[in-house]
């Protein structure tokens, strides 16, 4: 049986980029004196992957899940994720004196500034991705006037009609590549006259271009990923549609093959916040079991 790993498969430059900075602040403050040392706090877990979280968690660093707890420090280094925070969070750290660690994606930070100047200067503002997702809350905590976020096309179907209306539209940096294509698609066919620039990222673009090649010559097709990572999410969705035998899971203990037909292919991809121990894990395992 061939076995081929997505080229793509593992973290994306923006989370590698967190993770680094989150073990860096770690090991910089395991060196001092413990009565020196400052407590650690990510806002939000740092990755979509619970042994990481897990093992932060070990080493004392505390999850942050609510502007209420960030209110409540007294000290601290808190460092921001990828999926970045809105202003008012950057707001409350500096009025609390706490120290920050920006570890925001650079591409999200685009969108967030690109939001911020188009409703400033009284543009409406759609981002097309999922409201209860951190990315896009964060995002639009940078919106100064006119700016909501869709889900997908059948939200922007459910929109009255345009008439004409100018709307600034920019997406998740993880949105679905095709889906895209049709919410622009639709919004022109409602009478919208759209301004666009496209926000998902290029690490986003290759992943789903390599899982869609992928899936295609596969007989079954593995993604791995948190099953709260939205990009992870969105290649599964990828890979199913066009291999039926695909299968998300977290870890190699959730891995099982249940197809009557030979399988002489599998292809494995993972999410940007999957970490590379987990993959060889899946990889290794499918190699000698099947």
């Amino acid at each position: 049986m061939a076995v081929v790993l997505a080229k793509s498969a593992g973290f994306c430059f923006g989370v590698d980029r967190a993770v680094e900075a989150v073990y860096r602040v770690l090991e910089e403050e395991e060196k001092k004196e413990p009565a020196l040392r400052l407590p650690i706090y990510t806002y939000g877990p740092i990755v979509h992957n619970e042994r990481i979280v897990e093992e932060l968690e070990e080493r004392g660093v505390r999850v942050l899940k609510s502007l209420k707890e960030l209110t409540e420090l007294a000290e601290g280094i808190v460092v921001i994720r990828a999926h970045g925070v809105g202003k008012e969070i950057y707001e409350t750290l500096e009025q609390r004196g706490l120290k920050i660690v920006d570890s925001s994606c650079p591409f999200v930070r685009k969108i967030q500034k690109l939001v911020a100047e188009h409703t400033k200067n009284g543009e409406s503002v759609i981002v097309m991705g999922d409201p209860e997702h951190p990315e896009v809350q964060g995002i639009l905590g940078w919106g100064e006037g006119d700016v909501i976020a869709l889900k997908g096309v059948e939200e922007v179907e459910a929109l009255p009609d345009g008439n004409g209306k100018n709307v600034f539209i920019v997406a998740q940096t993880t949105f679905h590549i095709d889906k895209f294509k049709v919410v622009l698609e639709t919004f022109k066919k409602k009478g919208y006259h759209t301004s666009v620039i496209n926000t998902i990222c290029n690490a986003t673009f290759e992943r789903q271009s390599e899982a869609r090649e992928l899936a295609g010559k596969s007989d079954a097709m593995v993604v791995i990923g948190g099953s709260s990572s939205s990009n992870t999410k969105k290649l599964y969705e990828i890979c199913k549609a066009i291999c039926p035998n695909t299968q998300l899971i977290q870890t190699v203990k959730d891995l099982k093959f249940n197809s009557d037909e030979a399988i002489r292919n599998v292809g494995i991809t993972a999410g940007a916040s999957t970490p590379k121990e987990i993959i060889e894990e899946v990889l290794t395992y499918v190699r000698n079991e099947f």
